[in-house]
């Protein structure tokens, strides 16, 4: 099983970025997929999880109304668009397969090496 991020970088306050985790290993309509960040000095906290089905899913309260996930089942890509991106989004930005609930930054994998994004002016 792999879970690949990717689709960081540095961005202005107000902007957008789309975020890509490429899976394999398992199939989409099986597994919950999320997306998690840790910020300097910060704890890793869930961000943004989406259910099996795709029908459910989860946003922290601080990227309600910004924050879109997605699944792209063609391509076994879940993708996380982010807009009216703020300077506290910045992290590096994680995905994998949550063990617990979305809140909780608990994966069945390793922790892969994340995608950077900055939100800087």
């Amino acid at each position: 099983v792999q879970l690949q991020a990717s689709g960081g970088g540095l961005v202005q306050p107000g902007g957008s970025l789309r975020l890509s985790c490429a899976t394999s290993g398992f199939t989409l309509d099986s597994f919950a997929v999320g997306w998690f960040r840790q910020a300097p000095g910060k704890e890793r906290e869930g961000v943004s999880c989406i259910s099996s089905s795709g029908s459910v899913k989860f946003y922290v309260d601080a990227v309600k109304g910004r924050f879109t996930i997605s699944i792209d089942n063609a391509k076994n890509t879940v993708y996380l668009q982010m807009n009216s991106l703020k300077p506290e989004g910045t992290a590096v930005y994680y995905c994998g397969r949550p063990s617990m609930d979305c809140r909780v930054p608990r994966i069945f994998d390793p922790w892969g090496q994340g995608t950077q994004v900055t939100v800087s002016s």
